[in-house]
């Protein structure tokens, strides 16, 4: 009898946490740094027997987890690319898109520099190398230093989309891992210049710059007046099922959209 009820509690043990859920979901800092681990806990709170792993470290590592099958949800602050859509389908993965929230690049620059404004044609020049002095856009003489995403960064694509008409990046500039490290880079150097997603515009030692004399906010933002805004997305293999449904919904839910209003981003309506 004892033996016997040795074994009931160990299978109790061994099979228990199969019951439990565990949602994998990597990609774009952009999301995964803030948003996504708020939404992530605010569904815990309803669904406790759900575990998560996050993992922040760009929308194309985020694409490519979906297509491995190593996670359920991709984040990506850009659509995936027609070479990842192909490799998708040749494994028989149809990578399909959900907006879940909207956003607007910011341009930053030092608290201490004069300049508020930019045109979109000197944004351009500055980050492709053409302008490399303050002076040259009506701020203080000094070298600009350009801080960037790095190349995996779905902001590292769209900002070279939507700011730089596709051309190349200056040599000089710096790639940096996430938005919180572009900020706190431009907070510590005056002549310092970059860009982060509207929830990492908060950091003290910075400016948001007026480009075109337009500042995003959410009527800029969802309305495109606002030149650098995009959408944000989760990325999953076909149309989400299970537990992996269940959050996506409750990321578009009501709930979910105050908790995107709540750490800095654009609702999707």
């Amino acid at each position: 009898m004892k033996k016997t009820l040795l074994l009931m509690v160990a299978l109790a043990l061994a099979v228990g946490p199969a019951f439990a859920q565990k949602l994998v979901i990597k990609g774009s800092d952009t999301l995964g740094a803030k948003l996504v681990p708020m939404l992530a806990e605010a569904y815990k709170a309803k669904h406790p027997e759900v575990a998560f792993e996050i993992a922040a470290r760009g929308s194309t590592t985020g694409i490519s987890a979906v297509i491995d099958g190593t996670a359920q949800i991709g984040m990506s602050s850009r659509l995936a690319k027609p070479p990842e859509l192909s490799v998708g389908s040749a494994k028989g993965v149809q990578l399909t898109a959900v907006e879940v929230s909207q956003d607007g690049l910011a341009v930053i620059v030092n608290e201490k520099n004069p300049i508020t404004r930019l045109t979109r044609r000197q944004v351009e020049q500055i980050f492709t190398g053409t302008v490399e002095s303050w002076a040259a856009v009506g701020g203080n003489d000094g070298p600009v230093s350009i801080y960037t995403r790095n190349t995996t960064s779905g902001t590292y694509s769209d900002f070279q989309d939507l700011a730089m008409r596709k051309h190349d990046y200056a040599s000089s500039s710096q790639k940096m891992a996430g938005n919180e490290q572009i900020a706190s880079e431009v907070a510590n150097n005056t002549n310092g210049i970059g860009y982060v997603g509207l929830a990492y515009t908060k950091i003290a030692g910075i400016r948001i710059v007026a480009i075109d004399g337009m500042l995003p906010d959410t009527e800029s933002v969802q309305t495109k007046k606002y030149p650098y805004a995009r959408p944000n997305f989760f990325y999953t293999n076909g149309t989400p099922t299970g537990e992996t449904k269940k959050f996506v919904d409750f990321v578009l839910s009501d709930e979910g959209q105050q908790i995107v209003v709540s750490v800095g981003f654009v609702p999707i309506r």
